[in-house]
């Protein structure tokens, strides 16, 4: 790491140091523009409960009300519904995904014109939420169509950082928004147990385990992100002897499903609690108070079962078996001693059960810990120990950094 890190400053690597400070400055206008609160609205004091995730991701946009207040998560929602409708839901979709780069283009398109939809719908039910019921319906609008911009610009600058930065933009801005929460939720902790506590040691104490028991679980989520199970194959036409006596694997992470699961379960309690606040009907808000949120302990095992469940459906729409099986086929390669065809198809399918398994169980815990935090002490809901943002800004410093260290690895190629 340390290497990488020496290689950028050489004076060899000046355009690599220019997107590097590309990818600052533009996350450096997210920031900014996370400050500005949309014209007309104030900052929201009261707790955002089932919208606490969108909160995180914004970078705190949402609770500032800012004119990025939505971040990119229309966008996320948007590849999701697109992601879905390409198993065989709508044919188009499964054409456009067999088409290439043409196709994935395409869907890339429609993506984004349905990113921008979701985001003025949204927009707009969030001006009513915390402008009232009492507002007219062109104070509505000018609130959707603020908030759709701050979206569209959010994913252009994404765009940019993309093509003149380094990583992926979208993902860069949702880590961001994430990592500029962080300084006030340590401020509040330590208000919170310093203090508070009858002794300044005992104090400090409370709060270097609150860091330490932070730092153990960043450390567990990049263990469990990097870990793969690795199965052996084989080349029909070639040797091993060919690879210099190097195995060659097939390799399944544990966590192939990353955060989405816990984003499909966060919007499927979501839509009760939504609707409970338009419906106003006191029998079927009794429900959603009691069953369907994660403050309960039903609602809590609801959601711990949903993102296990939803696990399995994300990684089994990545890592389709069939497919994998059919790629070893194509490219010449099988796995000793077993079949190829419907033999390897059913003990990839086995092994990735097996994996995912533990895959789901981690994300549930890591999902769940902020919930059991909150529940067992007396800190603010703001403060939070596990959950989504560690798990994404972890994914996405990873891969940042592997594009890092791959840039950094061409280029000395290049000149040898």
């Amino acid at each position: 790491m340390f290497a990488t890190f020496k290689q950028i400053f050489k004076s060899t690597n000046k355009d690599l140091r220019k997107r590097i400070l590309f990818t600052l400055g533009a996350l450096t206008i997210f920031s900014l523009g996370n400050a500005i609160t949309v014209p007309g609205m104030s900052a929201i004091t009261s707790d955002l409960g089932f919208l606490e995730l969108l909160n995180a991701m914004s970078g705190g946009g949402l609770k500032q009300f800012s004119i990025f207040a939505l971040g990119v998560m229309p966008y996320i929602t948007a590849s999701i519904i697109t992601q879905l409708l390409q198993m065989d839901i709508i044919p188009y979709f499964k054409e456009l995904k067999e088409l290439g780069e043409e196709g994935r283009r395409k869907i890339n398109q429609i993506t984004r014109y349905l990113g921008i939809i979701l985001a003025f719908v949204e927009g707009y039910i969030y001006s009513i939420m915390f402008m009232g019921m009492n507002s007219s319906p062109i104070d509505y609008l000018t609130i959707a169509t603020i908030l759709t911009a701050g979206t569209a610009f959010l994913l252009w600058l994404g765009d940019q950082i993309t093509n003149k930065g380094l990583g992926n933009g979208v993902s860069l801005i949702i880590m961001a928004g994430i990592v500029n929460t962080l300084p006030s939720m340590f401020i509040q902790a330590y208000k919170a147990l310093v203090p508070e506590a009858s002794t300044l040691l005992i104090g400090a104490l409370s709060f270097a385990i609150f860091v330490i028991l932070y730092l153990a679980i960043i450390v567990g989520v990049i263990f469990v992100q990097e870990s793969e199970r690795r199965i052996p194959i084989q080349y029909s036409n070639r040797t091993i002897a060919a690879y210099g006596k190097k195995q060659t694997y097939l390799p399944l992470k544990i966590n192939s499903a990353g955060v989405m699961p816990v984003i499909f379960a966060s919007m499927i309690f979501a839509i009760p609690t939504t609707l409970a606040y338009f419906i106003k009907n006191e029998g079927f808000q009794s429900v959603v108070n009691n069953y369907l949120t994660t403050n309960t302990v039903v609602g809590f095992i609801i959601y711990v079962l949903f993102i296990i469940l939803f696990t399995y459906i994300y990684t089994f729409m990545v890592l389709n078996p069939e497919e994998v099986a059919k790629n070893l086929n194509n490219s010449g390669a099988y796995i000793p001693g077993i079949r190829p065809g419907k033999e390897t198809t059913k003990y990839i399918s086995q092994v990735i059960a097996r994996i995912t398994f533990m895959g789901s169980i981690f994300i549930a815990l890591i999902a769940a810990s902020p919930i059991i935090f909150t529940a067992v002490t007396n800190m603010p809901s703001t403060v939070q120990v596990g959950g989504t943002s560690i798990l994404i800004v972890i994914g996405v410093m990873i891969e940042t950094y592997k594009q890092l260290e791959s840039s950094v690895a061409s280029r000395n190629y290049n000149r040898r």
